[in-house]
């Protein structure tokens, strides 16, 4: 397994229709700033067999060997079949520029499929700069990725907040929090912390009411109490492979922001439309 701290890495490979292309492909990767790895061939004759490479570049992907991917066959199809049987990779067919800038927004691809016969080096070129330009656009979109993604039982999933007057975004956002793993453990700031962040007049409800009615919905496995504003310190402490964050942030922000180390996991759920305890308290308040 590669070391975390090390350059982006991204991986090569082709069948013999795609020999010439990769290697043009390969110079401008490394231009870009990213470190390669080219799997071959390195001649177009004699023929090879698209599958094997295919496996054997989604088979590194899987296991965090690289970062991304790129394959090349005649078409880009055979590549893209084989890739996609593999957990965990989600690799793009793509003929044009909108699908290539899609596939990463949309769908957060790891591995970009090319046809070598459907469209030409110049054309290929352009579009792997634009796959590897745009970014994936989370948000909405992080709901629908992890349906695709397999999840293991032993998974343990943390969610964090101040969860004091519940409403329809909280229970979204447990329900995705717990289908990311096996174990869903929310950890709620105590009432001190919640006073720190939100105001002398918060929470409304204790922290002993606020568990309690937390460990009441069926997502959840367990409730835990932190006397912190942050929960940098739970995390280092329980050591989950995942933790979801609610909000308007990236997960690079979340991590950023929390000092996640980057062996574990960040998930942002984004918010739902219309919903927030803040909000409802003013309404309250305010008749």
């Amino acid at each position: 397994m590669r070391n975390s701290n090390d350059g982006e890495i991204v991986i090569i490979g082709a069948d013999h229709n795609g020999v010439a292309l990769k290697a043009k492909i390969k110079e401008r990767v490394k231009e870009l700033g990213y470190r390669c790895v080219d799997l071959g061939p390195f001649q177009a004759s004699p023929s090879v067999d698209y599958v094997d490479y295919a496996r054997q570049l989604g088979t590194m992907i899987q296991e965090g060997d690289g970062d991304r991917g790129i394959l090349i066959c005649g078409t880009g199809v055979g590549m893209s079949i084989v890739a996609n049987k593999l957990d965990g990779v989600r690799a793009a067919l793509v003929h044009n520029m909108e699908s290539s800038r899609k596939s990463r927004e949309h769908n957060d691809a790891d591995v970009l499929c090319l046809g070598s016969w459907i469209n030409d080096d110049d054309a290929n070129l352009e579009i792997m700069e634009a796959w590897f330009a745009e970014k994936f656009g989370e948000y909405r979109h992080v709901r629908r990725i992890e349906k695709i993604v397999p999840h293991k039982e032993e998974t343990i999933v943390l969610a964090n907040g101040v969860f004091d007057i519940l409403h329809k975004g909280h229970v979204e956002l447990l329900s995705f929090a717990k289908s990311l793993g096996g174990r869903l453990v929310v950890a709620i700031n105590s009432d001190r912390a919640v006073r720190e962040l939100k105001g002398a007049e918060r929470p409304i409800n204790s922290e002993i009411d606020r568990k309690a009615v937390l460990q009441a919905i069926q997502y959840v496995d367990e409730v835990v109490i932190f006397d912190d504003v942050s929960p940098t310190g739970l995390v280092a402490e329980l050591q989950p492979q995942i933790v979801v964050k609610g909000g308007e942030w990236t997960a690079d922000e979340v991590r950023a922001r929390d000092k996640v180390p980057q062996h574990i996991g960040v998930k942002v759920f984004p918010i739902v439309a219309g919903y927030s305890s803040s909000n409802t308290v003013h309404h309250i308040r305010e008749g």
